[in-house]
């Protein structure tokens, strides 16, 4: 049964969408069938950033350290940097535009020039190694890369095809940190070229069943809209508690503590924060004391961040030394939460609610959200469809809806979405329905009140902390090693994590190969985050399906036991 705060939810949307409204909508044909977008949204994100930061100008945007910058501030240094891309450095429209570094606020910079000059904000994975990063750029064919000392030092006598690497510091202001750019000509005054809503913008890179990463590609119109589906999530929240008298009355503000090359991070965090003229704090380096120091200095009010972040917050043992309740939504995304830390993080920190939301890279972030009240009384969900856009089916193999309360493929489409990956159609084909539905690789079903369950997983990926893991990728860099004759990847459960990498192996007869050694063979030819936590060397070969696979179900199954017995 639908509660009081679904219902309140239904009607704020109905009214907002009525009467021209702010989240009207229109439909546009995609995918061959009619989807909904918000009427009122910018049709590119040039527009985007030019209307909000003017509506915003004299607020405080990003907060880097000693940095103190308004949108106004942001926004002048940024249109300045894509006068010197488009006429120092001769960018064209279409051409993609690599960042390879920290967080910054000049990341954020950056970013914002890449995309006001008609270039394609291509968000290299800052924890790759050097491998990795030069995979990532001739994938998509890089102009450009915007690279900080450190990755640019991992990129050393590595092929970037016809790259560009451009340095550019962080811990200075944005138009000394990004010299760089203008050193050629160019500026303010610099015409920049028209943006049309279906022009390529954004490239984020995903890890896929076959262990090789894609870089999945969006124009501008998708992710505006899934920006403002974002928004309008948050303005029925605002009516809601207006309603009430609960309007909340400070500057809202938020923690980045995730990595902007992360959809969460670079949708509902940093884009969303133009259009609700919210103040970003950015922490280049996760540290839950830090995080509590920042809350209280700077009035946080809303903390996002993969599960184990809020959890950390909850039960550490400095926690009541802080103010902390001007924060008063702990939410997290990227990885499911544990049920037991949904009540804890409610139990401690009574002031404030954990959220949950659902969505993936390619579909810009937007899916599901689970909230307040709702989110306590159904702590294993990751609530409804987001309203107006999202169109949220459980499928089955052949693309059949699965009635309600049966298991199938979570199935995502709304206008939002990514068009596909960058020079890969097979994949591309193989990721859509005929009917424009992204195949999310999760298993789940829906309740009677429309809300969504996880079961499993139908791809063979880790998430770690927020962080995909292509359990091939993996298996494929341990196998160059000579000593190696089988071996297999799954996911363990971690408290911290949600999961973390576990490997099984089997060596070649009269080769010897410990664990440790093979952990620092991986830790050359792989980011951090991808390096197994837990190896196993057995005596004997892998258990075998009747194909003659390995049994990667059996393995997984067995080792999560091995590893919880010994921790009871």
């Amino acid at each position: 049964m639908p509660t009081v705060l679904d219902q309140a939810i239904e009607s704020t949307v109905a009214r907002l969408m009525a009467d021209d409204g702010p989240l009207a909508v229109n439909y546009v044909e995609k995918y061959g069938v009619q989807i909904p977008a918000i009427a009122k949204a910018p049709g590119n994100l040039r527009d985007y950033f030019a209307f909000f930061c003017a509506m915003n100008a004299e607020k405080e945007f990003l907060i880097d350290g000693d940095q103190r910058l308004t949108f106004a501030e942001c926004h002048s240094a940024a249109r300045a940097l894509a006068g010197g891309l488009v006429e120092g450095h001769g960018l064209k429209s279409g051409e993609r535009v690599g960042i390879a570094a920290r967080n910054s606020a000049n990341w954020i910079i950056a970013y914002m020039a890449i995309l006001m000059a008609g270039g394609v904000a291509t968000l290299l994975n800052g924890w790759w190694q050097g491998g990795e990063l030069a995979d990532g750029i001739r994938m998509v064919d890089c102009r450009f890369v915007l690279a900080d000392a450190q990755r640019a030092a991992r990129l050393q006598g590595e092929d970037i095809g016809g790259a560009e690497l451009i340095l550019f510091d962080h811990d200075v202001a944005p138009l000394e940190g990004l010299k760089a750019l203008l050193a050629k000509g160019g500026g303010t005054e610099t015409e920049l070229p028209a943006i049309d809503p279906l022009d390529a913008a954004t490239i984020l890179y995903t890890s896929g069943s076959t262990g090789q990463s894609k870089g999945a590609w969006s124009d501008h119109r998708g992710v505006v809209q899934g920006t403002m589906s974002y928004v309008g999530q948050t303005l029925v929240f605002f009516e809601i508690l207006a309603s009430t008298g609960e309007a909340p009355t400070m500057q809202p503000a938020t923690l980045l503590n995730v990595p902007l090359f992360h959809v969460t991070a670079a949708v509902p965090v940093l884009l969303q924060s133009f259009a609700i003229g919210r103040k970003l704090v950015l922490m280049p380096k996760w540290d839950a004391e830090h995080a509590m120091q920042l809350i209280e200095k700077e009035k946080i009010t809303y903390f996002v961040g993969v599960p184990l972040m809020s959890i950390e917050i909850a039960t550490h043992p400095n926690r009541l030394k802080y103010d902390l309740t001007s924060c008063t939504a702990f939410a997290a995304g990227g990885a499911p939460r544990p049920v037991e830390h949904v009540k804890r993080i409610k139990q401690e920190m009574e002031w404030g609610f954990p959220l949950l939301g659902y969505g993936l890279t390619e579909t810009n972030g937007v899916g599901c959200g689970n909230f307040t009240e709702n989110y306590l009384a159904k702590p294993s969900s990751t609530g409804p469809a987001t309203k107006p856009l999202v169109d949220l089916a459980i499928l089955d193999d052949d693309g059949n809806k699965m009635p309600q309360g049966e298991r199938g493929e979570v199935c995502i489409r709304s206008i939002a979405n990514f068009n596909g990956y960058w020079n890969n159609d097979e994949a591309t084909k193989a990721a859509f329905t005929d009917d424009g539905y992204f195949r999310t690789g999760d298993i789940g079903y829906l309740d009677e009140d429309g809300y969504l369950f996880i079961v499993d997983r139908k791809k063979d990926i880790i998430i770690r902390g927020g962080e995909n893991i292509s359990c091939p990728e993996v298996e494929a860099a341990a196998y160059e090693h000579n000593a190696i004759a089988e071996l297999s990847v799954f996911g363990i459960a971690d408290d911290r994590y949600g999961e973390v990498p576990g490997l099984v192996y089997y060596t070649k007869e009269g080769t010897e190969l410990s664990p440790d050694e093979l952990k620092s063979f991986l830790q050359a030819k792989l980011a951090p985050f991808k390096v197994p936590v837990h190896f196993w060397r057995v005596p004997e070969p892998l258990p075998r399906l009747g194909t003659q696979k390995i049994d990667r179900v059996t393995l997984r199954r067995e080792y999560n036991a091995k590893v919880k017995a010994l921790e009871e």
